[in-house]
């Protein structure tokens, strides 16, 4: 406020008050009362005239206040998007930000090492014309995207890669590719170790068994039962040689050759097959009204519905029944076999088709499994795009099944007895 305009407010003020003190007089000699009345309204009319400029001045650094936070709040977030995308782009796995049109929007390190990626030519360039070349070409096109394994990667092509396509924001999405060349090795390597391991024990191991052949029980009584116990082990031995030998060739094959496999013969010959191994101690069923056949691989899929039957015998007490079914479904059809045995705890049935996983290992070894018998039948559905279902339930037995799709099943050939 001006000088001026301060002594012009006070002699108003002034005035004021000699003003009130002369109406007090008139009114009756009450001078200090128009006095003070006067003054009160003069304080009240200041106090008014002041207020609008507080409020402006705290309006003011209210928002000087809020600005400040926000600014604040601006600068730690760009330092976290910062170091997301710092440690985003030294991670070992590519990572591909896209948005709706599938254009690239960014990509980090590993996306130009492994996919072959370029900056900043490539951003918003469409991922699928980058990647043309490849199968992860055809893979984006598609509706669905289920993860792609072990495919060639573009930017790499001595290396293999898995891919994702995740969903992320607004109608954007993430594509994960990761390097799987070293898991690739190491399976192979494992593979190629089982596989000449294998190879060489096979032939010491049949040299054993057949000495022990040779050796007549009867011409060293004594010796009766140490015999037999080396003829059974050696004969087990053999047997997990072969499983061996069949899963490493079923882990290396890709596909089978497709003939037509007749079921009625082939369940024919599994029912047989499961009353030599009972020897009358069980009671076998079969039940077969799909009146289809199936197209794969004879050998493979009777080494598989063999092993079902074969472990349904093994683990059920003397007196228990076994059911071999053959039946259509909504799907395509079912092959299962169910038994009264001792059933199995759930904590177990999602690892029965683990190489040498046992529920229990006395049982086993008793009844004379290898412990790699779900594992074949595991990989020869797999090379005919089937499934393996497992129900059980500790006292009341197990059904083990494999679902065939309809592409896998044939109408029944017509005999050359039918007119």
């Amino acid at each position: 406020m001006s000088m001026s305009r301060r002594w012009k407010l006070s002699a108003a003020c002034l005035a004021g008050l000699l003003t009130g003190g002369l109406l007090g007089q008139l009114a009756g000699g009450h001078v200090a009362t128009g006095v003070a009345t006067v003054a009160v309204a003069e304080i009240v009319l200041l106090l008014t005239r002041e207020r609008h400029p507080m409020r402006s001045i705290m309006t003011t650094t209210t928002a000087a206040a809020k600005h400040k936070r926000l600014m604040t709040r601006t600068h730690r977030l760009a330092s976290s998007l910062r170091d997301l995308r710092r440690t985003a782009s030294q991670l070992p796995d590519a990572v591909v930000l896209l948005d709706p049109d599938q254009r690239v929007r960014w990509f980090n390190h590993a996306a130009e090492n492994l996919l072959g990626l370029r900056s900043p030519d490539d951003r918003g360039a469409p991922l699928e014309q980058r990647l043309q070349a490849s199968e992860l070409a055809d893979w984006l096109r598609q509706d669905e995207h289920e993860p792609l394994h072990d495919t060639v990667a573009p930017g790499r092509p001595d290396s293999q890669i898995s891919v994702s396509l995740l969903p992320f924001g607004r109608r954007q999405q993430v594509l994960l590719a990761r390097d799987t060349s070293h898991v690739t090795r190491l399976e192979q390597m494992r593979r190629d170790f089982v596989a000449n391991v294998s190879h060489e024990l096979r032939t010491p191991l049949t040299v054993i068994h057949g000495y022990l052949e040779l050796l007549d029980p009867e011409d060293a009584p004594a010796l009766a039962p140490v015999l037999g116990e080396m003829r059974a082990q050696s004969r087990r031995m053999g047997q997990i040689v072969e499983d061996l030998l069949t899963l490493s060739r079923l882990e290396t094959q890709h596909h089978v050759e497709d003939e037509r496999v007749p079921m009625a013969p082939l369940l024919a010959t599994l029912r047989k097959e499961a009353e030599a191994l009972s020897q009358g101690r069980h009671t076998i069923v079969v039940e077969a009204d799909a009146g289809l056949d199936l197209l794969g691989s004879s050998k493979d899929l009777h080494s598989a519905l063999s092993n079902l039957v074969s472990n349904a015998v093994r683990y059920t007490p003397a007196g228990g029944t076994i059911t071999i079914r053959w039946r259509r479904t909504p799907e395509g059809a079912s092959y299962s076999v169910s038994d009264t045995g001792y059933g199995i705890p759930a904590s177990h049935l999602s690892r029965l088709t683990e190489r040498f996983y046992r529920v229990s290992s006395s049982r086993s070894r008793g009844t004379g499994g290898t412990g790699l018998g779900l594992s074949i039948v595991k990989h020869v559905l797999n090379l005919h795009q089937a499934r393996l279902g497992i129900e059980s339930e500790p006292g009341r037995g197990s059904t083990f099944s494999c679902h065939f799709g309809p592409e896998r099943l044939l109408a029944p050939a017509r005999s050359h007895d039918e007119t």
